[in-house]
């Protein structure tokens, strides 16, 4: 598994947010300035996150972003697939090498390892949320651990 910038970047921006919660909505500019992010790239990603329902945007010269639910209620999956669409990426499934030893049909002794790997990540990353992340890093790495 590869983590993009998407990825990174999507999480960094909607933790920013999280942190925010109760200033009220933030320009994509601010958020960007602050994190030390392009803040062309920050627009995209709060336009990903918009579309997931993950954050709200509000126009106007007061007008800027807020998380639509609770930190507690948005988790890491949520936000990596809304940036980059999946959290990992079967390629058996999404560009298989050879179609005859590729397709459903066939017995491929590969594949259920990488499937049975994106549902280990997945189950992972939905098990933690953007309030956890608020956390110290130590604790957030015990977290993990037990999960």
């Amino acid at each position: 598994m590869r983590v993009t910038t998407w990825a990174e970047y999507g999480l960094i921006v909607a933790l920013h947010l999280a942190r925010r919660r109760e200033g009220g909505t933030l320009p994509a500019r601010d958020v960007a300035e602050n994190e030390g992010l392009p803040t062309d790239y920050v627009e995209q990603i709060l336009l990903k996150l918009r579309r997931a329902g993950l954050v709200t945007s509000t126009r106007g010269a007061h007008g800027g972003y807020l998380l639509a639910r609770a930190p507690a209620d948005i988790t890491v999956k949520d936000v990596v697939e809304a940036a980059e669409h999946h959290t990992f990426e079967v390629n058996c499934d999404v560009r298989p090498i050879d179609p005859v030893r590729c397709s459903l049909g066939t017995s491929c002794s590969i594949r259920p390892v990488w499937r049975a790997l994106q549902h280990r990540i997945d189950d992972l990353l939905n098990s933690v949320s953007l309030a956890e992340l608020l956390r110290e890093e130590v604790d957030v790495e015990q977290l993990v651990m037990l999960r």
